[in-house]
């Protein structure tokens, strides 16, 4: 018993560190490229936390949905404009992220010193079929329905929208050229 929970530390430390380090390569990366790969480091992290806490379905939708799909947009989207192409050096912005800084730095601070004074118990032993596809179902539909249908329309709004953002871009009718003056417009 003494072993196996020293190795569910071990890979929950694993895990953790992966996750983090992969998190802090995405935004400190100035790399495009290095940036998607630290995020795919990161989500196989949290992938590897999910299966820790016996919750395969999670663990398998997070590899599918975000390392099989979001990451490889994401480096569809770097190569398509380009690895190199980096937003200019921007003075304006340097108060507000000066402020961000301290703000971050703030929380962080925070949530140190109120997690160094607390005591944690043993989590609970989790019910059997926790992170089920079955658990996961029951309590979407049950339970989170109201908000699952919410985000579901939320979802369908901004798709419409991207789709006549689209559509207005690309029928924008074209400056009439030299053709048109010469012919009177007509054909």
């Amino acid at each position: 018993m003494q072993q196996a929970d020293t190795l569910e530390r071990i890979y929950f430390a694993l895990c953790a560190v992966l996750a983090i380090a992969g998190a802090l390569g995405t935004v400190a990366s100035p790399n495009p490229i290095r940036g998607a790969m630290s995020l795919l480091f990161t989500i196989i992290a949290v992938a590897g936390l999910y299966l820790q806490l016996h919750a395969p379905f999670l663990a398998a939708i997070q590899l599918i949905v975000y390392a099989g799909a979001v990451v490889v947009l994401f480096l569809f989207v770097i190569m398509l404009i380009g690895p190199a192409a980096v937003a200019p050096r921007d003075g304006r912005a340097l108060v507000p992220r000066i402020l961000a800084g301290l703000a971050t730095s703030a929380v962080v601070v925070t949530t140190i010193l109120v997690l160094s004074k607390k005591t944690f118990p043993r989590p609970p032993v989790l019910q059997h079929g926790f992170g089920s596809v079955e658990a996961i179902g029951e309590a979407l539909f049950t339970d989170y329905l109201v908000p699952f249908e919410a985000i579901s329309f939320l979802l369908m709004v901004a798709i419409v929208g991207a789709v006549a953002v689209a559509r207005g871009k690309s029928t924008a009718s074209p400056a009439p050229s030299d053709d048109d003056a010469v012919s009177g417009g007509e054909a």
